[in-house]
């Protein structure tokens, strides 16, 4: 029998917890602090004097933070494995929200936002990557349920942050986030797998000579025009989704007049929809395909955000964003798992070019979003965002690598086991 291209990883280690665990808990974290932001945006608006406008500008630099940490820590990812950026990211987001929420100019404000994205980002990229290492140890996908723990994570911050700021006030809850993340960084590291010897898919060169080195640089090239396809891809998907994270407080505190305590409702619905359907999603991914599953989800998509300009009602506008949310679970989780898994590529370049790409959209839309909100409306922006989606249907074809990457990996799993 010919032997698997990737070498077998040890039977225990293949069929240990322990990683997806900690990848998990990852997840978990940085959705909890991206989460714990939310319900602190109207009340730093509110301190600093910010409108609209003004505090989308904040969100811009926040996002130049994030882009710059993206391709850097994919380059030590490449060269190191991405467990000990996890650690050091996770480690530096613990005062990345206490920096903002202690800020008491736009002076101050200005560089905290940019630290924010910078551990935020920069943990984002180094977790996604542990999660394809891990995916690549097991037989079946990890991703949409890894992006699940994120979004429980998103939604317990969310709907925490809003009493506990009622209560403690902001600095208080902004201590209170940065203590639980550092608490939970000794699973991580406990549990974490060291990808440094992890095999690179389809990397090896068939030939010798200066055919081989051509050869490689043309599936580098196509690898890489690969990537950057699913990059703009999650880019336009990450849209709502930025605007569920960094508006959908000050939404409900302007249009429908709820007070701070119930301002963080809106992303813990989307949150909490997200969460369900992104544990759902992995197998529904593995029975129907990447394609038929998010063409559904893009189309569930659109309707929430429909229903959430057009109700003008609290509860309506709550399922509308639940809808969002389930329609959005498993869009970007398929497209990165498609992104890191590209052959040619070295491990975290794939994913950090999609990365920095999809995480644009989250990132930079906002600001936009507020620019566009103070002079339309929120309502005028939800649809337009629900015809953006609209685009993302013709670009579905583009994630067809994630099933093929999961034929792989169950190939190579039944070679083993023959073995």
């Amino acid at each position: 029998m010919t032997p698997p291209t990737n070498p077998p990883r040890p039977a225990a280690r293949l069929a240990s917890p322990g990683p997806r665990l900690a990848v998990s808990i990852a997840f978990l974290v940085n959705g909890f602090v991206l989460g714990s932001w939310a319900p602190q945006v109207p009340v730093l608006a509110a301190r600093l004097g910010y409108s609209e406008t003004a505090l989308g500008l904040l969100i811009l630099v926040f996002g130049l933070g994030a882009l710059s940490a993206m391709p850097l820590i994919g380059v030590v990812i490449s060269k190191g494995g991405s467990k000990r950026p996890t650690l050091a990211t996770q480690v530096l987001l613990a005062a990345a929200l206490a920096f903002l929420a202690f800020a008491p100019s736009t002076a101050f404000a200005i560089p905290a936002a940019f630290f924010f994205g910078v551990t935020l980002g920069g943990m984002d990229v180094a977790m996604n990557a542990n999660a394809i290492a891990v995916e690549k140890t097991r037989a079946k996908a990890i991703m949409s349920s890894c992006h699940g723990f994120w979004s429980l994570g998103g939604f317990a911050g969310a709907a925490a942050g809003g009493p506990l700021i009622a209560t403690f006030g902001p600095q208080g809850h902004a201590l209170f986030v940065g203590a639980l993340t550092l608490a939970l960084l000794w699973p991580v590291y406990r549990f974490g797998l060291d990808d440094r010897t992890l095999p690179v898919v389809g990397a090896a060169v068939p030939a010798s000579g200066f055919a081989s080195f051509a050869e490689a640089a043309r599936r580098d090239r196509t690898a890489l025009l690969k990537a950057l396809a699913i990059g703009i891809f999650t880019l336009f998907a990450f849209f709502p989704e930025g605007v569920a994270i960094d508006w959908s407080a000050l939404f409900l505190r302007q249009d429908l007049g709820v007070d701070v305590a119930a301002s963080g409702l809106a992303f813990a619905a989307f949150s909490a929809a997200m969460a369900l359907f992104r544990f759902i999603g992995d197998p529904l991914r593995d029975r129907f395909g990447s394609v038929p599953t998010l063409v559904v989800s893009l189309f569930t998509a659109s309707s929430g955000l429909c229903l959430i300009a057009l109700s003008g009602e609290l509860f309506w506008v709550l399922v509308g964003f639940a809808i969002m949310g389930m329609g959005l679970a498993n869009v970007v989780p398929v497209a990165f798992s498609a992104a890191g898994n590209l052959p040619g590529l070295k491990p975290g370049v794939g994913i950090s070019i999609a990365t920095t790409l999809g995480y644009s959209g989250a990132l930079f839309a906002p600001s936009a979003v507020g620019f566009a909100a103070e002079r339309f409306g929120f309502s005028t922006v939800f649809l337009t965002l629900a015809g953006l989606l609209g685009v993302l249907l013709a670009m579905t074809p583009l994630v067809r690598n994630a099933d093929r990457v999961r034929s792989e990996r169950l190939a190579s799993r039944s070679d083993q086991v023959a073995l």
